[in-house]
C-alpha cells in the first residue's frame, strides 16, 4: 500500500498528471478513496510553492543572461495566450476556474505561471490555485470512485 501512494504523490506532484492521474491510479490500484484524495491533494497543493520558488530562483541567477531573458519573455508571452483573457479579466475567480477544470493543460502548474506572468499577488494566487486544486481533486476522487465502481460490477 505505500508503494502505491508514493507513486500516487509522485503523479500528483508531476507536470504530467498531477492530481488528475494520481487519484486514478491509486483508486485503480484498490487504496481507500480518503487516503488517494488526500495524498494527490497534498501532492497537487505542493506545486505552486515550489513554481515560484523556481521561478525567483532561476530570475536571479540567470535574468542578466541575454538568451534567458528572451526565453522567459517567449515563454510569458505564450502563457499570456494559453490561460486565456479570462484569468486576466477576472483575476481570482478565473484562476481558481482556470486551476479546477480537470483538463490537460490547465492545473496548479500552469496557474502558478499564469498568478506570476499576470503579477497576481502571491497569496491571492495561492488560495485561487489551492481551492481550484482542491475542487479539481474532488471531481476527481468522485469521478474515480464510481468508475471503480463500476469496473468492480462487470
Amino acid at each position: 500500500m505505500l508503494d502505491v501512494l508514493i507513486y500516487t504523490f509522485l503523479l500528483s506532484i508531476s507536470p504530467l498528471g498531477e492530481a488528475r492521474a494520481g487519484i486514478p491510479y491509486a483508486v485503480l490500484n484498490d487504496i481507500p478513496i480518503f487516503w488517494a484524495f488526500l495524498v494527490g491533494l497534498l501532492g497537487n497543493l505542493l506545486i505552486f510553492p515550489l513554481i515560484m520558488w523556481l521561478i525567483d530562483t532561476f530570475s536571479q541567477k540567470l535574468w542578466p543572461n541575454r538568451r534567458y531573458r528572451k526565453g522567459v519573455v517567449h515563454f510569458s508571452r505564450r502563457a499570456k495566450k494559453g490561460v486565456g483573457g479570462s484569468v486576466e479579466k477576472y483575476g481570482f475567480w478565473g484562476l481558481m476556474v482556470f486551476v479546477m477544470i480537470p483538463l490537460p493543460g490547465t492545473g496548479a502548474y500552469m496557474g502558478a505561471i499564469a498568478a506570476y506572468v499576470l503579477k497576481i499577488e502571491r497569496r491571492k494566487a495561492f488560495l485561487a490555485t489551492s481551492l481550484g486544486v482542491l475542487v479539481s481533486c474532488v471531481i476527481m476522487a468522485v469521478g474515480s470512485y464510481y468508475g471503480n465502481l463500476g469496473l468492480d460490477s462487470l
